[in-house]
């Protein structure tokens, strides 16, 4: 099994634009969320930086940041 290839890193000196950095997603509690395994939930507990608690009706989960299957609704 191979392991999937790193991405390329950007140098200070290239000639090319540096690519496009995203925003850490940030959760607040009582946000409504979706995420692509559990459906529908609502933040109930944040570990800054760390992990969100999100209650999806049938169970508690704790996500781990960077959250890269949850989106705020």
């Amino acid at each position: 099994m191979t392991k999937p290839a790193a991405p390329k890193r950007y140098l200070p000196t290239s000639p090319f634009k540096a690519p496009a950095t995203s925003a850490p997603k940030e959760f607040a509690v009582g946000d409504r969320v979706t995420h692509d395994m559990y459906g529908l939930g609502r933040v109930v507990g944040i570990e800054e930086g760390i992990a969100a608690l999100v209650d999806f009706g049938s169970a508690q989960m704790r996500i781990m940041s960077p959250y890269a299957k949850m989106t705020k609704l």
